[in-house]
């Protein structure tokens, strides 16, 4: 079953095109995850579909529905984003951060409700948060505030949430925290979750369906076996790489590679490929 659908999408800054005519379909009630090297058009791509930019041509629909023409309030009902940035939340303690995600239930001058607190209180139940509850937001390691930023993404009780590099700047254990609490509430809650990620084995390991994407088109659609193949990842990372079974969950990894030689490449391609295949386990 698909939801979240996009047809002919283009998306640029001025007039340099990022996405070009993409046409693309998140699967429903299953992790899905957006690869490809850096500027190619991932947060660019996450950006446009929950209309945090604007596109230039094509439709992004959900549930049948043109997103641009639905409200703020409505839309925000239906899907969350959990930037690769977020914003600033100095001063706030954890509750207040996640109260934040009730505002498209609020009506007049906003106060909480008894089912708004209810809310908030199994949001940060189900992320291990509410220790934190009282706590300053600064106060919080890396890996403790990512959970509180999902936690108010999980208030906004949405059944599709995105996130752009939700494992960026974690350590490898505070990686897997993130990445096996978004696993516990698509499998337990059925949550759409769509995520942009690095890491390939991260990407293989989590994800139903994977979308890989190279100068704003997509190379390569599909469950893990169909994506994480030497000829997609020598075409989309410009390396020779050996596939292998991942022993624990019998899915393809990334066990090593090789920039393919005689071609030319450049630094910033070549970060992308140390960051695309870094160690996770």
């Amino acid at each position: 079953m698909v939801r979240l659908y996009t047809n002919d999408l283009s998306i640029g800054y001025g007039e340099r095109l990022i996405v070009k005519n993409l046409s693309v379909e998140v699967p429903d009630k299953k992790i899905t995850t957006i690869i490809g090297p850096n500027g190619c058009g991932k947060s660019t791509l996450l950006k446009a579909i929950t209309r945090i930019i604007s596109h230039q041509s094509g439709t992004v629909l959900l549930d049948g529905k043109d997103i641009s023409k639905e409200s703020t309030k409505i839309l925000a009902r239906k899907m969350a984003i959990l930037p690769q940035t977020p914003e600033n939340a100095s001063g706030l303690t954890v509750g207040e951060l996640v109260s934040y995600g009730r505002f498209p239930y609020q009506k007049g001058f906003g106060r909480l409700t008894k089912k708004d607190i209810e809310v908030i209180d199994w949001a940060l139940e189900v992320t291990g948060t509410m220790e934190f509850k009282f706590l300053s937001v600064d106060s919080l390691s890396g890996g403790q505030r990512q959970r509180v930023w999902i936690a108010m993404s999980l208030a906004q009780e949405t059944e599709i949430i995105f996130l752009d590099e939700p494992t960026t700047y974690l350590d490898m254990a505070h990686q897997l925290e993130v990445l096996e609490l978004l696993q516990k509430l698509n499998e337990e809650q059925e949550r759409t979750i769509v995520m942009v990620l690095h890491d390939l084995n991260q990407a293989a390991r989590f994800a139903d369906y994977i979308i890989a994407l190279k100068e704003g088109e997509i190379v390569k659609a599909g469950v893990c076996e169909e994506v994480i193949t030497r000829h997609v990842l020598k075409e989309v990372f410009h390396i020779d790489a050996e596939i292998g079974r991942d022993p624990r969950t019998m899915k393809p990894m990334c066990i090593t590679y090789n920039l393919l030689k005689g071609e030319s490449t450049n630094e910033k391609n070549t970060v992308t490929l140390y960051s695309a295949v870094s160690a996770s386990y």
